[in-house]
């Protein structure tokens, strides 16, 4: 992949003397959704599919972007004294929107800087392409930069705060979280309202992760994602009113049931019911994982989804079709809808001697019904987001 992306990089920028070299990963969340802005827990991992970049200090003050994924938007220019959202820019506004968050945490670029990118996560899959990419942007630019005091987790938080506010997506701290911090072979059981966490090694002896792609695309910022994350709020500050919380990562169920009269709309009451009992869920997934009780943790899994059609109503009828068809397959040790939803892929625990089964299976039934194919991948869980040598 380096030699490509290289000689890309001279083709469009003379040469490509003195760039770095760089990946950031996708990430699968295996249970905990619509959790993360919810102060709850999440267990996502990174994968070793991922964002491969090369990049290059400027002397001057210019900013130029190019994807080998998106062709059609040839090289997207813009400009330190410009740092502003514009739809021409396109994907480009995920990079832009991290130099305009450096800026605003007082990191300043001084010198404009070349950017060629090069991904395998699947547009719109929902494995976090664009957390990936602000991601991998704040490495580059620490490493270009020579900034020494800034974590990755503090890389996370302004891939965060420049989605939030450059890209309007109101998005958790999971998905730059598990891509700044990921570890090869353990996910991260992470607490977000304190930011506190752990890794977990996931150990599928005779399992894998598969992840099903809808095909069916989606976009957080156009969706009820937005919507979602609202009605959470107004939900918490009706329990506000006769409990002493910070969010609903704080409740338990017993203590929801009791009181969640007084959020006094239908709607909101089951977007809230989920947000409490996936972050029960999620806790005990975990434990389950640690206890080597993989049969608990993908039941546990399958009702993560089922609240996620029905009380969070994120999922689609493309996701429920997968999702259903792989519940019926013998070896099948969970499945549920990822990432924010409406579109994208589902996560599945799968048996090694059912794997082809599945992919075949699944693959026919799919198309039969949905009339496009879906696209399958046996994932490994790798690690976060770095400088490659």
């Amino acid at each position: 992949m380096k030699e490509k992306l290289f000689a890309k990089f001279a083709e469009l920028f003379g040469d490509a003397d003195e760039a770095g070299f760089y990946f950031s990963p996708g990430r699968v969340n295996l249970i905990g959704e619509h959790t993360d802005y919810n102060g709850g827990h999440v267990f996502p991992c990174a994968l070793t599919i991922g964002t491969y970049g090369a990049a290059r200090k400027r002397a001057d003050r210019t900013i130029r972007f190019y994807s080998m994924n998106l062709e059609k938007f040839g090289v997207v220019e813009a400009s330190l004294d410009c740092l502003e959202n514009k739809k021409e820019y396109g994907w480009a506004n995920y990079p832009l929107g991290v130099v305009w968050a450096f800026a605003k945490k007082n990191h300043l670029i001084d010198t404009g800087f070349d950017m060629v990118i090069w991904g395998n996560i699947p547009n719109g899959s929902g494995l976090s392409s664009s957390a990936s990419l602000e991601v991998l942007t704040g490495v580059i630019l620490t490493d270009l930069y020579g900034i020494t005091d800034l974590s990755m987790i503090d890389l996370a938080l302004i891939g965060q705060y420049s989605e939030n506010n450059f890209n309007g997506c109101n998005c958790g701290i999971m998905d730059q979280f598990a891509v700044a911090m990921g570890k090869k072979d353990n996910a991260i059981f992470l607490d977000t309202s304190s930011l506190s966490y752990e890794y977990a090694p996931v150990v599928l002896k005779d399992a894998k992760i598969v992840i099903t792609n809808s095909k069916v695309k989606h976009s957080l910022v156009d969706s009820a994602y937005n919507d979602r994350r609202q009605e959470c709020t107004d939900a918490l500050h009706a329990l506000q009113s006769v409990l002493d919380i910070e969010s609903l990562g704080e409740l338990d169920m017993e203590t929801f049931e009791k009181n969640k009269s007084v959020i006094n709309d239908p709607v909101r009451i089951r977007r809230a019911k989920h947000a409490v009992a996936e972050n029960q869920r999620t806790i005990d997934a975990v434990a389950a994982l640690k206890a080597s009780n993989i049969t608990k943790f993908g039941e546990l899994m399958n009702q993560s989804h089922i609240s996620l059609r029905d009380d969070y109503e994120v999922s689609c009828e493309e996701i429920d079709i997968l999702v259903d068809l792989a519940w019926k397959i013998p070896g099948v040790i969970g499945s549920r809808i990822t990432g924010g939803g409406f579109g994208g892929c589902t996560v599945s625990i799968v048996k090694n001697d059912a794997v082809d089964t599945f992919i075949e299976t699944i693959g026919k039934a799919y198309k039969e019904k949905v009339g496009h194919e879906a696209e399958f991948y046996t994932v490994d869980i790798g690690d976060g987001a770095r400088r490659m040598e």
